[in-house]
């Protein structure tokens, strides 16, 4: 091989070697902030999982998992002449740098179904969100969240 194209070949590999490394820099962190899971009553199998959830870089929830569940969705609802609707969505939008909020009230939150055991006020149950960013790579933010009032 000749000695140019030697160059040549080292110097395409060191510059795509550093794309690769500069592109991982831009990957979003996701911070999980308030989680907390509405406690139920007994024989009740589902439940909703709330929290704050902001990111450094455009990116979306595309699932979440929890072991206290056989099914975890994403949902959205909405008020409808005077009728709540709800229904699971595929993925909530973060915007870069913008609080996004999974509430009880009409917005997203997460769905809790086919519950193993009842949620009582002060148990902690785990959350597994899963992000992905705009290059579309996944990510699993961990989160403890603290089960309150029904009242609440």
């Amino acid at each position: 091989m000749p000695i140019v194209r030697l160059i040549h070949l080292c110097s395409s590999v060191f510059i795509c070697g550093s794309l690769l490394a500069f592109s991982g820099l831009a990957q979003a962190k996701v911070t999980v902030e308030d989680a907390w899971v509405r406690e139920t009553v007994p024989a009740q199998k589902t439940t909703g999982a709330f929290a704050t959830l902001t990111s450094t870089e455009k990116a979306k929830v595309v699932a979440v998992k929890s072991p206290v569940a056989k099914v975890v969705e994403i949902h959205s609802s909405s008020m409808e002449n005077g009728v709540m609707h709800m229904h699971a969505v595929d993925a909530v939008e973060l915007p870069a740098g913008k609080a996004v909020r999974l509430e009880p009230s009409a917005g997203y939150h997460v769905m809790l179904i086919d519950l193993v055991r009842p949620m009582k006020v002060g148990d902690k149950v785990p959350l597994a969100f899963v992000v992905e960013d705009a290059a579309g790579r996944k990510t699993t933010v961990q989160a403890q969240a603290v089960v309150r009032s029904l009242a609440q």
